[in-house]
């Protein structure tokens, strides 16, 4: 008997044009109008203000500021990332963040994440939107939360018309002041919206195909300092997967994050507020937790003969870490919250700090012998 082929999910024909239109405009148009006419150097200026505009606004205002909720904002900052996201054509927030949430929650599932990296490269970066797949459906109920913020409600209501007004006229008038309105139009409305799009759809896509998992191997998530360097610090993926409500994504002091960088310094000019992080233990445990999972795994590949002599001392050493670890946590907390209550008292004397000095010393011990460990398994 002849099956039925499955019902293709209708296309979404505005969003098609969309993508297709603007990707054919800075294709062709941008290089021939540079040829014929060339642009002011005014211009790729603005240009590279514009994109770190929206693209920041994606990643410090709908995804870590909304979506993630890590840290708190100033309403005239929640209102310029609101303007940058609108600048960006990602949708509104409360569409972005109802996707991006639901991501979070169904990494991975073909049926419940919009866009799954189970269903291939192409769907996650861009064909998750040119049809109205089941995953892709408007349902506000996971950010009710957000309609407390009037920012919020204000750019869902005038979405539309922020953004056409932000990628045309914006664009026309920083052209026209510059004495090139079409050129401005090209380089800053249709050039930098797809510059824009593709860079950060990479996080959806090859954040999930291409890296390394030092934290977590329970998702597609990915570390990738390259996507990092296209995405404003965004490519440090599976560290955001595993720590979601970290303002941070890239947590080494060398890491590029400048959307880190940029909360940081709203942070110190009192523009935000109440920033969350991880607790350092909570990192270094999960990072031991999969170099163990990996010399394991290396163990048993290897067919060693003293195979369980090797497994027992992976598992002893990684328990002393972990136990050294926690008391080395513990401690810490407890100075740190003595030393809040009386700043005035030299706690750098006291019985808790010379504690807290020798689990340190204990502590760096036993991550040099658990690195030792472990490299030999690399």
């Amino acid at each position: 008997m002849k099956q039925t082929p499955p019902v293709q999910a209708p296309r979404r024909f505005d969003v098609l044009a969309v993508f297709a239109g603007t990707t054919a405009v800075a294709a062709i148009g941008v290089p021939w109008y540079g040829i014929s006419h060339g642009y002011q150097p005014a211009l790729w200026i603005a240009f590279v203000v514009l994109l770190a505009w929206n693209g920041m606004s994606i990643t410090a205002g709908y995804h870590r500021l909304w979506s993630h909720k890590s840290y708190q904002a100033h309403v005239l900052v929640r209102l310029a990332f609101a303007l940058g996201g609108a600048l960006a054509v990602q949708n509104s927030i409360r569409q972005w963040c109802a996707d991006h949430r639901n991501h979070h929650q169904h990494t991975d599932d073909i049926d419940l994440d919009p866009y799954s990296a189970r269903r291939g490269f192409w769907y996650s970066h861009i064909g998750w939107m040119l049809r109205d797949y089941p995953a892709t459906a408007k349902d506000y109920a996971n950010v009710r939360d957000l309609d407390r913020d009037p920012v919020v409600r204000w750019q869902d209501q005038h979405y539309a018309a922020l953004a056409l007004s932000l990628n045309i006229l914006l664009p026309l008038a920083i052209g026209a002041l510059a004495g090139d309105a079409l050129g401005g139009l090209l380089l800053l409305g249709f050039l930098r919206l797809v510059v824009s799009h593709h860079t950060t759809f990479l996080i959806n896509s090859l954040a999930h195909a291409w890296g390394k998992q030092p934290y977590s191997d329970a998702t597609s998530s990915r570390d990738n300092t390259v996507i990092a360097l296209l995405t404003y610090g965004e490519g440090y993926h599976n560290f955001h997967h595993t720590f979601q409500w970290d303002y941070r994504n890239g947590v080494r002091w060398y890491h590029f994050d400048p959307t880190k960088w940029l909360i940081r310094g709203l942070a110190w000019c009192s523009l935000a507020a109440e920033l969350k992080r991880v607790a350092p233990e909570k990192i270094e445990q999960s990072r031991a937790k999969m170099q163990l999972k990996h010399a394991t795994e290396r163990v048993i590949q290897f067919r060693l003969i003293n195979k369980e002599q090797w497994l027992a001392l992976l598992e002893t050493e990684y328990e002393q870490l972990v136990h050294v670890l926690n008391e080395w946590s513990h401690c810490r907390q407890r100075w740190l919250e003595m030393r809040t209550r009386d700043l005035k008292k030299r706690w750098d004397e006291t019985e808790l700090h010379h504690q807290l000095q020798e689990l340190e010393q204990s502590l760096n011990m036993r991550r040099r012998q658990w690195r030792l460990l472990t490299q030999q398994f690399a």
